[in-house]
């Protein structure tokens, strides 16, 4: 991807974050940039995304807080993944600790061949409040098809994490 469309997606973050501030609805978006499967040489690939989560449908449970989430990515080679599935929010004060499943549909456009269709997103975020309605945080996820697939060869990916609640 380069500079000019790097440019492009953060100036549509600023206005869409200022536009959908006039809501105050609950809901939590996370905008994020990072490297797609940096652990492959040939393949890494800078990543752009957005992520929803509804607090209105969190649930708190014995394991800590559970909403549902909804997102995706694409990275600079065209392979797009778009998601839904669930989070636990782990409060620890002005840190959150954040695992994530989520199954959903790869297109690999001129990027990497993740061997099936359907993949699975595991992911851990940490993140830090800035104040009651944003964050900053740091992520790992690793996208599978759990060998649904001729061949499963996962890609590995850390992003950066803009969180804003509206």
């Amino acid at each position: 991807m380069n500079l000019k469309k790097l440019n492009i997606f953060f100036f549509t973050l600023f206005f869409c974050t200022k536009l959908l501030a006039a809501e105050n609805s609950p809901h939590q978006y996370n905008f994020f940039t990072g490297n797609f499967d940096f652990s492959d040489d040939k393949q890494s690939a800078l990543l752009v995304g957005f992520q929803h989560q509804n607090e209105t449908l969190e649930r708190n449970t014995f394991i800590g807080n559970i909403s549902p989430i909804t997102g995706g990515f694409i990275t600079e080679n065209s392979a797009v993944y778009v998601y839904t599935g669930f989070e636990w929010n782990v409060d620890m004060g002005a840190l959150t600790f954040t695992p994530s499943f989520a199954p959903g549909l790869y297109h690999k456009g001129d990027g990497k061949d993740l061997g099936h269709v359907l993949e699975f997103k595991s992911e851990v975020q940490l993140s830090y409040e800035l104040s009651k309605s944003s964050s900053l945080g740091i992520s790992y996820n690793h996208v599978s098809n759990a060998s649904l697939g001729d061949k499963n060869p996962g890609a590995n990916s850390y992003m950066f994490n803009y969180l804003k609640n509206f």
